[in-house]
């Protein structure tokens, strides 16, 4: 276009011949001479060349094909151009990985400019019609160790409020806890809960709306009476509000989380907890710029149905204790009373802890871990086993996790012959007592310097004995003695004189 311009400034306003101009611009005459016959300046076009051939022509579908399937994938499992090329070379391609490396540029570029869905329609909530339900991945340093959490995102549709709540799994018991928790610090339940496809609520996704849901997951929206509603396939924009609100918490909360160290679960839920809150406090609200979300949420609590008693949202499986008195659940090892030893107990799974129930209704509750390959004892169900198996108290495992007291005593009985029976004596005191009343009994007999089971259990006699006197000693009379009694030894001397002469 500029070679034109200047061609007919040239020619019909300096009057310059034709010839002259294209010798000037250093173009054909015939060319010149073409374009000044038309009549308006339009853009000179040229025939399009065909392209010459080329060795990736035979491949170029395969490649499309390709990398169409993979932009469906996650960025982590998608393939790589080298392996596009690796894997045509393996075909036959006998050229250079620069044209596949051109081909696959070319190729995301004409999918990131071409002409996407006609937009998206705004939409409108309610106050306590909906929230909106979901999940993301972050990471920061807990106890020492960088760990991966996912985190529930739970937000309300009109008022943006949100409650974020971080677990080590996305299982069904987490579920459940996040919205309870959610619903607690709400003041309330809405009418409804907006979701994805996701595998702790949806067993299979049918054509349109037909969905199979969980029946765990039924039961909780039972429960809590909100009805369920999931989202078409790739539609996120569906739920858009949680959506976006997990990238802003991430620049926002998240960032600030990761720069700080905690030293458990608990205190980042804390920590998190209060983080929401104060958000909710700074934050405009979009609809309602002169009130911030806190001020929206106090008018959407009252329009909440009521909150009824927590959902015991645990899940059930049935395991068989081992010979060690050991359960397997999620490749940890936990002890439970060796009465149970081969016997089927039901383990009901929590996001904190375990609570086995068995076949009786005697309940134990465990700590939960979220390791791997990890065996945690507890002595005290061992107590009883080692009444008939006193000697494997040397070498007991479990018994190398009881307090120092205990240990310090079992190292001095077990110097001599028999100790181990003395010291499966003391621990069956235990079941009785209480631990804490033996711990007293045996850093007495430990003070003493003499470490028996005898001395122990007089001690815990005497603790139980004594505690009966100081009662009576602190009751209050008016009664009071009015002569006090005198001290007369030669009574004494009377009585022997008296049982000297019955005897003679």
């Amino acid at each position: 276009m500029g070679t034109l311009s200047k061609l007919r400034r040239m020619v019909l306003r300096e009057n310059v011949s034709v010839r002259e101009a294209a010798r000037r611009l250093r173009i054909s005459r015939n060319t010149a001479a073409k374009w000044l016959n038309e009549p308006q300046m339009v853009e000179p076009r040229y025939p399009r060349r065909a392209p010459a051939p080329s060795l990736l022509d035979p491949y170029r579908e395969q490649l499309a094909s390709w990398l169409k399937t993979d932009s469906y994938r996650g960025k982590r499992e998608r393939r790589s151009v080298r392996a596009y090329f690796e894997a045509i070379r393996a075909m036959g391609f006998t050229g250079s990985k620069n044209l596949v490396y051109g081909f696959c540029s070319n190729w995301k570029q004409e999918q990131a400019n071409a002409p996407r869905n006609a937009g998206f329609v705004p939409l409108s909530f309610e106050l306590g019609e909906a929230f909106q339900f979901d999940w993301s991945c972050e990471y920061v340093v807990i106890a020492g160790l960088r760990r991966r959490l996912e985190v529930a995102h739970t937000k309300l549709a009109a008022s943006r409020a949100f409650v974020l709540v971080a677990y080590f799994t996305q299982s069904h018991e987490m579920l459940f806890d996040a919205h309870t928790k959610a619903f607690e610090v709400f003041g309330g339940v809405p009418k409804r809960g907006i979701y994805d496809n996701m595998r702790t609520a949806v067993d299979k996704v049918g054509k349109g709306k037909e969905r199979s849901v969980n029946a765990r997951f039924e039961s909780m929206t039972g429960h809590y009476l909100f009805e369920a509603e999931f989202c078409n396939r790739a539609a996120g924009w569906e739920k858009g509000r949680v959506e976006k609100n997990v990238q802003d918490r991430r620049r926002h909360i998240w960032r600030e989380a990761a720069e700080k160290r905690w030293n458990s679960l608990a205190e980042l839920n804390a920590w998190l907890l209060r983080a929401c809150q104060d958000s909710w406090a700074e934050l405009s609200h979009p609809d309602w710029p002169e009130l911030t979300v806190a001020d929206v949420m106090q008018d959407e609590r009252s329009r909440l149905m009521a909150l009824p008693k927590a959902f015991d949202g645990y899940v059930e499986q049935p395991l068989r204790v081992t010979s060690t008195a050991l359960i397997h659940f999620q490749r940890n090892r936990y002890s439970v009373p060796c009465e149970w030893v081969n016997t089927v107990v039901s383990v009901r799974a929590y996001p904190e802890f375990l609570r086995v129930v068995d076949n009786h209704g005697e309940v134990v509750d465990l700590v939960r871990s979220f390791e791997r390959d990890q065996t945690f004892y507890d002595w005290q169900h061992y107590i009883s086993l080692i009444e008939r198996k006193p000697g494997a108290l040397r070498n007991g495992a479990p018994f190398k996790t009881m307090p120092e007291p205990l240990q310090e005593l079992q190292r001095q009985l077990l110097k001599n012959a028999g100790g181990d029976r003395v010291m499966a004596q003391v621990l069956s005191a235990i079941p009785l007592h209480g631990l804490d009343t033996v711990m007293v009994a045996i850093e007495i007999a430990l003070e003493g310097g003499r470490a028996s089971a005898e001395h122990v259990i007089n001690t815990l006699a005497r603790l139980k004995d004594g505690a009966r006197p100081l009662a009576v000693l602190q009751i209050d009379t008016p009664l009071t003695l009015q002569t006090p009694p005198l001290a007369n030894v030669s009574r004494y001397d009377s009585l022997r004189t008296q049982e000297v002469s019955h005897v003679q």
